[in-house]
């Protein structure tokens, strides 16, 4: 789910692109393929984009294991990855000459949110990642955000990959007491934690990285489960026309779909392919993906239309935008 709407939202700038002649005279074509959030697949796949597609570059790559997996073969090839959907460290630090970023990092989302539970008084904190790559490194980013206030979890529990098996995890952290939990985990984990957790009478605070997905999660859930769940965001909200980039945004997503629907994924889609075709615009007529990476590296504090992207040749990571959103007994769409 989430990478469709990722695709949607960078379809339609494509689309536009393409309908105004392409970039330098050139059309844009996106292959998408499924992997079903399953790291093999996903190396599969990306060897045959390499191998036999003979792809440019691979853009918006959706989870962390996923692009944990390829990340050799995208080393060894050379091959520019682009706004990869997922706020990891490993694809920060050490710095990847070949990835290039466009949402921040977990860690910030993570602090923001350990900030917000400080301030308001909840300090029995607990932690439930999901089990692999991306939970481990939300896991670490927890610690290292409850560490900056003194604190550590109360407890930490796990829940599986593409799993709606959350027992466990819930039952851990009523026992603990907690009154509040980071969750890191895709929208099934979270659906299934939340269920259990308020099945058993917590009222604790429950606060999402933006990669859970927020029309996923809210989906999955009834009305008064998700009222009051806490995501953190790494683009502007989807339904505030004075942003610019938003306006702009909806009017596209219209243009392709007729009934659009608007949502943060989307719209990160949308800006990821702003900020690649502004790369290529930059990278010439005739681009390489040398010259595509440095026309990437060149630029320095772009304004997409109220969200700016700040690359450069040290530093990969297009920005640092987090805020918090919560989500109410009904849909943000008009």
């Amino acid at each position: 789910m989430l990478g469709r709407e990722y695709r949607d939202g960078a379809q339609a700038y494509f689309a536009e692109v393409n309908r105004q002649g392409g970039v330098n005279g050139r059309r844009l074509r996106l292959i998408s393929l499924d992997d079903r959030y399953e790291p093999a697949l996903t190396v599969r796949n990306t060897t045959q984009l390499i191998e036999r597609d003979r792809v440019f570059a691979l853009f918006g790559y959706v989870g962390t294991p996923t692009v944990k997996a390829v990340l050799p073969l995208v080393e060894r090839s050379r091959i520019p990855l682009i706004a990869p959907l997922t706020g990891a460290q490993l694809l920060r630090q050490p710095h990847r000459p070949m990835v290039f970023n466009l949402r921040t990092s977990y860690q910030m989302e993570i602090d923001r949110m350990v900030d917000y539970l400080v301030r308001s008084g909840r300090h029995r904190i607990a932690v439930v990642a999901q089990n692999d790559a991306f939970g481990q490194d939300g896991s670490r980013a927890a610690l290292h955000a409850l560490k900056r206030h003194g604190l550590k979890p109360v407890v930490t529990a796990s829940v599986e990959r593409n799993s709606d098996n959350a027992g466990h995890a819930a039952r851990a952290v009523q026992e603990a007491q907690s009154n509040a939990v980071l969750i890191v985990a895709a929208y099934p984990g979270s659906a299934a934690f939340t269920r259990e957790i308020r099945r058993r009478g917590s009222n604790a605070q429950l606060m999402n990285v933006s990669f859970v997905g927020t029309s996923a999660l809210q989906a999955a859930l009834p009305s008064n489960e998700a009222s009051g769940i806490g995501i953190a965001q790494v683009v502007p909200f989807p339904w505030n026309e004075r942003v610019p980039v938003v306006k702009d945004y909806q009017r596209l997503m219209r243009r392709q779909q007729g009934k659009a629907r608007f949502g943060f994924t989307s719209l990160e889609g949308f800006l990821a392919a702003k900020m690649m075709v502004e790369g290529l615009r930059r990278a010439g007529p005739a681009p390489t993906r040398q010259r595509f990476v440095a026309a990437l590296e060149s630029m320095r504090n772009v304004d997409l239309g109220g969200y700016r992207v700040q690359l450069s040749p040290q530093d990969h990571n297009g920005s640092t935008y987090v805020e918090l959103t919560f989500l109410g007994s009904q849909r943000w769409e008009p």
